[in-house]
């Protein structure tokens, strides 16, 4: 048995969604290398096998636990208070492959990570870079610096104290008065970027990076707006909510049309929108025939995520803002602007009729939102997504809706991805063994129609040993041999990145799963 056949069988197990738990544990053995790390990270996991890795004295199998995007992330909540902190770093920093949902964590974990004293026993890292590993990771909702305002520990306080702008007016109050004096000193900051004065005193050198973020998000005197304009540094104000009436009239007529395009929806305009509406500039005309629809900051910022992105724009998709009404995006839905359909489609709260109406609408990049953030997309619609716009194809196989049948008319497709899906088949009559693409050969080899004769035969070609390895058609006692082999001598170790699965990988793990 050579190496390579060793390593492919371990991978091909590792992600064998019929391997049942003590196959599993097995491959938390040193001795399995990189295919038990890829298993603790890149698959969903039984709660014998999760318990297992959450108490492993290898803390390399704990840290790839810890990014592990499939498992409940109240099930990995011991992490956070790991011994290692690379391990907790880690966990706040989210797994590698930034998929498109990023997925909050617990309150508890939050909490933890928030008011630690230390990163760990082992010193490698420490509490604060862990807290900047978490801020960076999109993990935490947008809701928590709200819900922590109130909290008995003067951390949370504090950190909510960072986030001043997005609190109610008690809030701040309270934070202005509170016990602890980091607290108070730092609400004392957050309130002077709501004084115009203050803001103008404190203010960077206006060109600088610090500038712009506070010309873009701070109440500004009319100083400091006159030198905005005279500088022509005026794109800050398109976006901040505080610019005042007078200073967005000049910017409505501002002679750059991005200028004119950044304030035509906003919700705070005049009877300049108006004009607008009839702009020399389409994109500005389009924007401006929204505003009426726009009543509020969380509607303008719902449009903004839409708005001028391709059909292959994958941003990451986080939690919707509860401030926005369902009957709002019902409206939308039945808008004769393709943008307000579009962010309708965005919605995962959107009712099961209108789901239907849109998955089947004239704008194709409606159908792709659709596919995209709604539980209730039709599966034919997920489909043809994955068919014609490869970019969302890696986000479109983690949705439940997904359909794992329905693909055999693509075993001829030109493109190999697609050909690999439709190899996964398990109605397809014979899978394609002998595809000249490897992934494609791959995908066959786990297609569950194969009989276990077959699987022998495959199991030793290098080019079909990995997907034989992973298909659920494969006996368990033989799973146990095949381990039995790999284990008795270790793979040579590979670089992490080498040993990653691929597109392949997601797509037989799917096809497989019974439900």
């Amino acid at each position: 048995m050579s190496d390579s056949l060793r390593e492919l069988w371990l991978r091909g197990i590792a992600f064998n969604a019929a391997a049942p738990v003590d196959v599993l544990i097995r491959l938390l053995d040193e001795a399995a290398g990189e295919a038990g790390l890829l298993m603790c990270e890149g698959r969903d996991l039984p709660d014998a096998v999760i318990d297992a890795a959450l108490s492993h004295p290898v803390e390399r199998i704990r840290r790839a636990l810890a990014r592990n995007l499939h498992v409940d992330p109240a099930r990995l909540a011991p992490l956070a208070s790991d011994p290692s902190g690379l391990v907790r770093a880690h966990l706040a920093g989210g797994t590698r492959l930034k998929p498109r949902w990023v997925r909050p964590l617990p309150d508890d974990i939050l909490v933890t990570f928030l008011t630690a004293q230390e990163g760990g026993e082992d010193g490698r890292v420490t509490e604060n870079e862990i807290v900047w590993e978490l801020l960076s990771s999109r993990q935490v909702p947008p809701s928590f610096p709200r819900d922590m305002a109130g909290h008995e520990h003067p951390a949370l306080r504090l950190y909510a104290a960072f986030q001043w702008q997005s609190l109610t007016a008690a809030q701040r109050d309270a934070l202005l008065d509170d016990p602890d004096p980091a607290v108070r000193e730092e609400a004392r900051k957050g309130n002077r970027q709501l004084d115009p004065e203050a803001v103008e005193a404190d203010l960077p050198p206006i060109g600088s990076r610090d500038a712009v973020f506070v010309l873009s998000t701070c109440a500004l005197s009319p100083a400091v707006l006159e030198r905005c304009f005279a500088d022509d540094e005026v794109h800050p104000l398109a976006r901040n909510r505080h610019t005042p009436a007078d200073a967005l009239a000049r910017l409505a007529r501002h002679p750059g049309a991005e200028i004119r395009r950044l304030v035509a929806t906003r919700p705070d305009l005049g009877p300049e929108a108006a004009e607008l509406r009839q702009d020399p500039d389409e994109d500005v005309r389009m924007r401006a025939r929204l505003q009426p629809s726009i009543r509020t900051w969380a509607e303008f910022e719902a449009v903004h995520r839409v708005l001028g992105h391709s059909r292959d724009y994958t941003c990451p998709i986080t939690e919707p803002d509860t401030e926005l009404s369902p009957d709002w995006y019902a409206t939308c839905a039945a808008s004769e602007e393709p943008v307000l359909r579009q962010v309708a489609a965005s919605w995962p709260g959107l009712p099961a009729e209108l789901v239907g109406t849109l998955a089947l609408d004239d704008d194709e990049e409606v159908r792709i939102r659709l596919a995209c953030h709604h539980p209730l997309a039709p599966p034919d619609l997920l489909l043809d997504v994955f068919v014609t716009r490869p970019a969302h194809r890696p986000h479109l196989l983690t949705l439940p809706a997904f359909s794992r049948t329905g693909r055999t008319h693509l075993i001829g497709h030109t493109d190999p991805e697609v050909r690999a899906l439709a190899a996964a088949d398990p109605t397809l009559p014979e899978p394609p063994l002998e595809d000249p693409d490897d992934a494609v050969r791959r995908a066959a080899a786990a297609n569950p129609t194969l009989t276990p004769d077959t699987l022998e035969t495959l199991l030793t070609d290098l080019r079909t040993a990995e997907g034989a390895a992973a298909n659920p058609s494969l006996p368990v006692p033989r799973m146990h041999a095949l381990l039995d082999h790999c284990l008795d001598t270790p793979p040579p170790r590979r670089p992490w990145a080498d040993a990653g699965p691929g597109l392949w990988s997601r797509v037989v793990v799917e096809a497989a799963d019974p439900e």
